[in-house]
């Protein structure tokens, strides 16, 4: 497909600098620019996260960095490494061994959110570049 967009031209003279260093064809590096700063993927998110991801791509920035440095609640934490240990010692009853299950996935599923808006940060000009940016202003 082809595409005729403006570019500043503060931006065609950094990507054709770039393209004589790198001894690319101009065209690849534009699109490769733009891939890379494309909104993460949710297609590739689990089917039962993708709807709530999509959501994070409404949010504001605030909301964004409400999301990305939040935790697990610590009791819960707690109750998580104690049933890991308790694994790794082999005696866990099927009903902890479901509990250590959900937690873990509530753990994943929070890392992937986290995760994803931190690059919804990102893709909206926002770079992270220590966590003490991640509180809200």
């Amino acid at each position: 497909m082809q595409l005729t967009i403006d570019l500043p031209e503060s931006a065609v003279r950094r990507l054709s600098h770039l393209a004589e260093l790198t001894h690319q064809p101009l065209s690849e590096l534009v699109v490769q620019s733009i891939a890379g700063n494309l909104p993460p993927a949710i297609d590739t998110a689990p089917a039962e996260m993708q709807a709530e991801l999509l959501t994070l791509q409404t949010l504001s920035v605030d909301e964004l960095r409400q999301i990305a440095p939040s935790q697990i609640d610590p009791d819960l934490q707690e109750r998580h490494l104690e049933l890991l240990d308790r694994n790794q010692e082999g005696t866990l009853t099927p009903s902890q061994r479901q509990e250590l299950s959900d937690l873990s996935q509530a753990a994943d599923r929070l890392m992937l959110k986290k995760a994803h808006a931190c690059a919804m940060l990102r893709w909206l000009g926002q770079p992270i570049r220590d966590l003490n940016q991640l509180s809200p202003h």
